[in-house]
């Protein structure tokens, strides 16, 4: 059984990332300003990409600044793409996290990092190396672990070799990602309870995008499997804006914290300030 603390992960970054018009960069920072006051573990805050990829982050080192970190234990988490990106999110001292996708359908990982999966597999050995180096610890998201659209093979032993994989180079946390929203209660169930008993170490976590009428029985699956770890963002926010998608955003927090209030499971969140990041939301997602 896992026996990880819980930890809920925010995601503005992945909320904000498909919204083509550009968000002020004093707008974001208050934003997250506000999140970090709420009592998460980590903020996915920004990334270190090319802006041609992803303009809307093009200012995270702006953003980053101006994000006041005194008054709150929440760590931030920066997503890169490849080993230049990584080199520079090293550098600031307020990134605790590195988070890499890691695709295991070829199609995805080619359009998502211009690589294939071997190369990808290389540049995590040399971003795991950087990281250790630099006390920061990398975050590995298994994307397309639920499987795909583009028709490349997918299955669990697919899933489970690669994070065998990850494993060994001494990676500690990994997050198996719906990218597009086809994970089920029954694929979620089996790949957390098989996966946790392989690697009990391995801090194991979902970062699921759905529908608003399947999340409940998504969040359910992976808590009943013994995930402990869970991405979600405001309002169900955003989605992946490289991957092919058009209605599957992210878990909604609210839905998230809904269940954990109704099993009586204390997640240690201030509701007041979380009342007033809400609010504040509608500023930037309108």
């Amino acid at each position: 059984m896992n026996n990880h603390p819980l930890k809920l992960i925010e995601c503005p970054r992945d909320a904000m990332q498909g919204i083509d018009e550009f968000i002020p960069t004093a707008l974001k920072a208050e934003y997250i300003n506000k999140l970090l006051k709420v009592g998460f573990d980590t903020i996915d805050f920004g990334s270190f990409v090319s802006p041609k990829a992803i303009p809307q982050m093009r200012d995270t080192r702006e953003v980053l600044e101006q994000i006041d970190l005194s008054s709150t234990s929440s760590k931030l988490l920066a997503i890169i793409a490849n080993l230049r990106g990584a080199e520079e999110a090293i550098q600031f001292d307020k990134i605790t996290y590195l988070g890499f996708p890691f695709s295991v359908s070829e199609t995805f990982q080619q359009r998502n990092t211009n690589s294939s999966i071997a190369e990808s597999f290389d540049t995590v050995k040399q971003i795991q190396s950087l990281c250790v180096k630099n006390n920061k610890e990398l975050v590995i998201y298994i994307s397309m672990g639920f499987g795909n659209p583009y028709g490349d093979e997918w299955n669990s032993d697919i899933v489970s070799k690669w994070v065998n994989e990850i494993s060994r180079i001494g990676v500690k946390i990994i997050a198996l990602s719906d990218t597009i929203g086809v994970s089920n209660p029954e694929n979620i169930s089996y790949l957390f309870k098989n996966l946790t008993n392989e690697h009990p170490k391995i801090e194991l976590g979902v970062h699921l995008h759905s529908t608003p009428s399947t999340r409940l029985e998504k969040i359910d699956a992976a808590w009943q499997a013994g995930c402990r770890r869970f991405d979600s963002a405001l309002k169900g926010y955003g989605g992946c804006p490289m991957a092919k998608d058009d209605l599957t955003g992210n878990i909604s927090t609210e839905s998230i914290i809904s269940y954990l209030n109704d099993h009586r499971i204390n997640t240690e969140l201030n509701m007041n300030n979380w009342a007033e990041a809400m609010e504040f939301s509608n500023r930037i997602f309108h």
